[in-house]
Order: structure tokens, then sequence, then C-alpha cells
């Protein structure tokens, strides 16, 4: 999620995902909130923060202030059965601490943690944070928020109250309980109690199962799973002007989304260069740097598209002038109220940085749409299993190839590592390459192409993990529905489940991309 601000009465709160980088302020705000390992159930570790970052970082929050962190919140997304209020215990519900039972298909957000520095109580930090997960349970559209919620103040009145007893009289508002209390306060209602919940002597063990009902669910019968992708495979061509080749991509545009229903739409790497066939004879990089002068009028030309067919558009890729001067080759993607993200090329093939002088980028960003997480690789940064293997991570379930090959050796060097991509990290690649022929622009003269959809390899998929394949080097458009849910249930009961079977022991995986190092949390948009 994108960084929010939140009124408090301490002022404005940012609310956030955590990086890896936070680690070490969360566990020791963690460790100031809770002294005495059993105020906890025992004190989370760098181990378990880092698990949970790994299985499921949307669900982790942060709120901090002038870059002090205050409070912290984790959750996780289980699959309780028919009977999801049944009694069960911390250990159990989040696997010791760890997360390894999260569920991207359950219907439940389980709140695992929220504490707030002591310092910061009751000026709106948990709040914040509690508005924080009911936004995300409703856009993951879950059906519920349970938590099992420490009875503060139960070992004072043991005695002479049961548990149940305890929490009738926290309802009724006749006993103070700082935890319970306030969850009751951000509408969660009290549906049992469960004994032996967590080591915790101020509860006795025990825990109220609490509840939010979130009131937008859309069960998942009447909500589809489906996604339809068009991939353009695009012939190059000489144009008069602009408007010649934006009457090009507007009718494949408009084939896409009012003929064949297309949520995702799919150009080719390079698009814009087929402009500088309209224009005198030109030395490479001057053309390249000429071309870069469209930008204002292909974002006009695309926005302008996304919004009429209300669809996202992932618009190939354009040299964009950076401003030190560099040019960046850069996929944008446009979203159906016209706005748009960028995503620049981080793997400059020679002959890129031979013809055109073009630069790499340093970012890559992760996509929330309503049917699906995206991501963009622009072709040779396929070929390298870090990018993909960063945005998977990170929840991506199709990623968008956009290619431009002149030959069949690079087209199967994309297409090749694109299948790879997909088996390895259990989602969907789709691609689409160039086709035709530019005489009068050089490095750019020849095309070889081929769209296709690539799936992990295994029985939920289609055979030989190929959704769907155009015919080489004719200009069309594919289509093709991909289900998500066959994703993950691949991934939990696949005949082979790589991305479970990770030997995380022995392999890390780090970063330096900017989105990360300069402004956590940029890597996630959402369209």
């Amino acid at each position: 999620m994108p960084p929010k601000d939140h009124e408090t009465k301490l002022g404005v709160v940012i609310v956030r995902n955590p990086t890896v980088d936070d680690i070490p302020a969360i566990l020791a705000l963690h460790k100031r909130c809770f002294p005495r390992e059993s105020d906890a159930g025992g004190p989370w570790n760098e181990k378990h923060l880092r698990s949970h970052l790994h299985v499921f970082p949307e669900g982790q929050l942060i709120a901090e202030k002038d870059g002090k962190i205050l409070g912290a919140a984790s959750s996780l997304i289980v699959s309780l059965g028919r009977n999801p209020l049944r009694k069960h215990t911390y250990d159990g519900v989040t696997d010791a601490g760890y997360f390894y039972n999260h569920d991207p298909q359950g219907d439940t957000l389980y709140g695992a943690d929220v504490y707030v520095d002591p310092d910061a109580r009751k000026f709106g930090v948990g709040a914040a944070l509690y508005a924080a997960r009911r936004d995300l349970c409703r856009r993951l559209n879950l059906r519920r928020i349970l938590a099992g919620a420490r009875l503060w103040n139960y070992d004072e009145h043991a005695a002479r109250l049961t548990p149940e007893e305890y929490v009738w009289q926290v309802q009724d508002g006749k006993i103070p309980d700082p935890v319970l209390g306030f969850q009751i306060k951000q509408g969660f209602a009290v549906r049992g109690i469960m004994p032996n919940y967590l080591h915790d002597h101020r509860s006795r063990d025990h825990a109220a199962l609490i509840e939010w009902i979130n009131p937008e669910y859309q069960a998942h019968g009447e909500l589809s799973t489906k996604v339809r992708v068009a991939c353009v495979q695009y012939q190059m061509r000489k144009v008069a002007d602009f408007e010649d080749f934006a009457n090009q991509v507007r009718y494949f545009v408009e084939t896409a989304g009012e003929d064949y229903g297309a949520e995702f739409v799919l150009f080719p790497e390079f698009l814009t260069v087929q402009l500088l066939s309209a224009l005198e004879p030109l030395g490479s990089r001057e053309g390249i740097r000429k071309l870069s002068e469209y930008t204002a009028q292909f974002i006009e030309l695309m926005s302008g598209l996304a919004r009429q067919q209300g669809l996202y558009l992932i618009a190939g890729s354009h040299p964009v002038a950076q401003p030190d001067g560099r040019l960046e080759n850069t996929a944008m993607i446009f979203k159906p109220d016209g706005t748009y993200a960028s995503q620049p090329k981080l793997h400059i093939t020679p002959s890129e940085k031979t013809w055109w002088g073009i630069s790499g980028g340093d970012s890559l960003i992760v996509l929330q749409t309503p049917k699906a997480k995206i991501g963009v690789l622009i072709c040779y940064d396929v070929e390298f299993p870090e990018a993909a293997r960063y945005l998977a991570d990170r929840g991506v379930e199709i990623l968008f190839i956009p290619y431009c090959t002149d030959n069949r050796q690079g087209y199967l060097r994309v297409s090749l590592c694109a299948a790879a991509r997909a088996i390895e990290n259990q989602i969907y690649v789709a691609t689409a390459g160039v086709v035709g022929n530019l005489p009068d622009v050089p490095a750019m003269d020849i095309h070889y192409g081929r769209a296709a959809v690539f799936t992990p390899s295994d029985f939920e998929f289609a055979r030989d993990g190929i959704q769907a394949e155009a015919d080489a080097n004719v200009e069309t458009m594919l289509v093709t529905d991909l289900d998500i849910t066959d994703l993950y249930r691949s991934r939990l009961n696949g005949s082979v489940t790589p991305v479970t079977d990770r030997r995380t022991d022995l392999f890390e995986f780090h970063n330096k991309l900017s989105n990360e190092i300069i402004a956590p949390g940029v890597q996630e948009g959402h369209l």
C-alpha cells in the first residue's frame, strides 16, 4: 500500500508498509511495548519479521511521525473453513508467529499483533493502524478481520469473575480494559472466549475472539477471479505523422476493449519508434532524442484510450528524457481513469547503449489492480531472474513483458526466460513484441516477434506451460483469460511448489532499488 496520512492528536501520522531496513526499529519498539517476554506471548525476533515481509508484505503496517516509528501491526490471511469462529491458539493460527500458513486464497484477515509506543498511546496512533487494516480488508475483498483480544486487566478480577463475566463487564463499560475496550470502539464484536490462547499472565492465558465484518465483501461466487489479457503483436510500418500512428494504436485498443472485453492490453517495447519514419532520416542518437519530444502527445493519446475503454493499458515503451538529460526506456501503465505509473527498463542491451545512449533505471513498481497485482519488465530485464523474483516476492500475479527483438535468437532469449520466470515464481507472464520493418530507421529496421502468455507448468494449466501463442511475424492480437485462483491452487497443492520450497536458509535476496532506499513503500502503487 502507498503511505497514507492519518490525522491524530499528535498531528499527521504516516501509515505504510515496512521494509527490511525498518526491522531493527520495529524490534526495539516491540521490546519497549512489552518489556517482559510473557507480556506478548514471547517476543518477535528478526526471523519472524523477515518471514512476515516475505509471505505477506501488504499485511504489515507501521505508523511513523517525523521518521520515528510509533506503532506497528502484523496480520496474515487465513482460511478457517466452515467454522471460522472456532477456538484456536495463537501459535496455531500464526504458525508459531512465522505466518508460513498465510493463505492468499483465504477469506479472513487475522490480526496477529498491534502495539503502540507507550509515550504515544491515547493519541490516535492505534486507531490509524486499525483504520489501515480495515482498508486492507476491504481492498482485498476479505470477509472479515479476526483477532484474539487480550484481557489486559483480567488478572486483577480473576478471583471473582470468570473470563466471560469479565468480558461482559468490559462491554458494559463497568471495567476499563485498554485492549479489548479499544477494539470494541474500533467496531469489533466479541464472539467468544478462547482459553489457553497464549501465555499471558494478565489475561490468565485467555483471549476474547473478536470479529469485524467487511460490509463491502463480495462472495467469491460473485467475484470472478478471471482476467482477460490482450497482447498486441504490432507491425512496424511507415507512418505519415503522429495522427497516423495514433489511428493504428486506437484501432487495437478499441478492438481489445469493445469487441473482446479485455481488462489489460499490452503493447510491445519501443512502440513509438515507428514515428521516426515520418521524419527526415536522422542518425540513431539524434533520432531517439527527437522521439522523446513526443512524450506529451504519447501520454495524452494513451491516457485518453485507457479512460475511454475503461481498461489498463501497458503502453509498450517510449524513450523519456530525464531531468539530468539522460534517456530512459520507459513503460507507462495507464489506468481506467487516465492516470499512469512509469516503469523504467533496468538492464540496457549493448545495442541500446551503442546506438541510442539509453541509460538504465533503478526502480521496480508493483501495481495493485482490482483483479490482480501486476508488474512490468521490459525485454532484456526478463533475462535476469532477480528482477522477476523481486516482483513475485511482493505479490505480482501477472508479469507483463513488452519486447523488441530483431531476430529469432533474440525472440527465443526473451520467450524462454519469460517461461522460466513463470515456472520458478508460479505466476503468469504475458509478452508482446513488434513485427515488420522500418527500412529508413537505423537500428530498428527489422523485427521478429511472437506474442505469448506463459504459465507455471503443472496440471492446473495448459499443456507445455503456454496459455496462448500467436503466429510468428504477422500483425495480430492475442486474447486469453487467466484465472488467478489457479496460481494459488498450484502454489498450495502443485506437483512442485517452488515458491514455498526455496532454500531461504541458504540463499538471501538483497536489492538496492531506489524506490526502497529513498522512499519506503513506493515500490507498491495502486491502480
